[in-house]
């Protein structure tokens, strides 16, 4: 492999916290070296990037790829390819396929299909309980020797606190990462709104937030009696965040994340029963997004992740209420991204920090930096490019967004995984 040089970039650097001119020289898929002015080194291959960003590739945790049992809906060659589109180079896949995740054999399955038909790098999880129904654990050693990088019974809260309370014990003692749900199963069960005046004016079986507040604090109480290092999924409403602040206070191996569509979308988008705007958890108040938006300026959420949850037409054309929740994202993550730094609500560095550099550290990951010795993961993009999304354009599979026909800005240019070139826009 050659060297390259990325000239006449504009360098997002989460670690710096920096969005500033430079250049950038990568050699046998690492960065060599970066820097800015006009003392630029050689190289036998130069990119100009005409003043566009370079930043890491986007470390995305929660990518559902419905291989196996599914693969109507989503397949890892479609994934990869709607990933390397999207400026995602590492998905963190879930393990609620069809069957689950939740034997060596299963995730031997699931990284040799990745490996085979994926572009970017694709790191498996592992269900936490066998078949994800909260009543026994999985072999966790054998399942981390197999290559899972955590376990996690995605929207399958672990009713049973003894289990969760078992489980996390054992996740401590081999260093694993659980991943929770932040949800009472009990009060969350069959919603599809957020509980308030429009989910009543609208007829729609609702949740309060204070599921959330209530998921999270039997999760912390666990954890602080545990030990364990553990991520919540998705902080959605404001009512969580003052747990979370005092468990991160108190100590404890806690990080949080959210997602693309908790940060630009609220209730009041499904006011005409569209379901691809139904997602889990449902949509929250305006007042909530806000508020999640500001704990993750101030670091108290830590990542943004994509949800991507594929759904093919026949589960999402039905009554809202009976619809499948989930949607497609790999793609649209960052220009929905981009829709906070337009809005003036986060700036690039601390965008980048939630969607690369934070994911890959809270996985032992090298990825999701610009510094020297890091992986050459990443992403070229106009931040300024505008354009209208539509979802049969998308290379996933299904095509369940709800951001068909909006205005978006911001596309990716080239995505490049260990220096190589995997997506080039036409």
């Amino acid at each position: 492999m050659t060297q390259t040089l990325f000239t006449n970039a504009s360098l997002i650097d989460p670690e710096a916290g920096t969005d500033a001119p430079g250049w950038l020289l990568i050699d046998k898929g690492v960065i060599v070296a970066r820097g800015a002015g006009d003392e630029v080194p050689q190289a036998e291959t130069v990119i100009d990037c005409g003043g566009h960003c370079l930043a890491p590739g986007i470390v995305d945790i929660g990518v559902k790829v419905c291989e196996p049992g599914e693969r109507h809906k989503e397949s890892y060659r479609s994934a990869g390819l709607a990933a390397a589109a999207g400026g995602v180079t590492t998905m963190v896949t879930r393990p609620d396929t069809s069957p689950a995740i939740d034997t060596p054999e299963v995730l031997a399955f699931a990284r040799r299909r990745a490996n085979e038909a994926t572009p970017v790098t694709v790191l498996p999880m592992a269900a936490l309980t066998k078949g994800r129904d909260g009543r026994e654990m999985v072999e966790i050693g054998f399942l981390m020797d197999a290559g899972a990088v955590a376990f996690t019974d995605c929207d399958h809260v672990v009713r049973d606190t003894k289990v969760l309370s078992r489980a996390l014990s054992y996740a401590r003692s081999l260093g694993a990462l659980v991943i929770g749900h932040p949800q009472d199963p009990g009060l969350s069960a069959g919603a599809a709104a957020t509980s308030g005046k429009f989910a009543s004016l609208r007829g729609l079986p609702a949740v309060s937030p204070m599921a959330e507040r209530m998921g999270l604090d039997r999760d912390i109480a666990i954890l602080e009696m545990t030990g364990a290092r553990y991520h919540a999924d998705q902080i959605t409403t404001a009512r969580a965040l003052p747990a979370l602040a005092r468990a991160k206070k108190n100590g404890l191996d806690i990080t949080a994340g959210t997602s693309i569509h908790h940060l630009t979308l609220n209730e009041l988008d499904v006011s005409d029963y569209r379901t691809f705007f139904k997602v889990k958890p449902p949509l929250r108040s305006e007042d909530d997004r806000q508020a999640v938006i500001e704990a993750l300026r101030e670091g108290l959420i830590d990542i943004i992740s994509s949800m991507h949850t594929p759904q093919d037409e026949e589960s999402k054309r039905l009554p809202f209420e009976a619809a499948a929740s989930g949607a497609v994202a790999l793609e649209t993550l960052l220009p929905a991204a981009l829709r906070l730094y337009h809005a003036e609500a986060l700036d690039l560095p601390t965008l980048w920090r939630a969607m690369s550099l934070n994911p890959a550290k809270r996985l032992g990951l090298a990825s999701g930096r610009l510094s020297v010795g890091a992986p050459a993961d990443l992403v070229r993009f106009d931040p300024g490019k505008p354009f209208i999304l539509d979802r049969f354009a998308l290379r996933s599979k299904s095509k369940n967004t709800p951001f068909d026909g909006a205005r978006l800005q911001g596309k990716v240019i080239a995505t490049y995984v260990a220096g190589t070139c995997v997506y080039e826009a036409d």
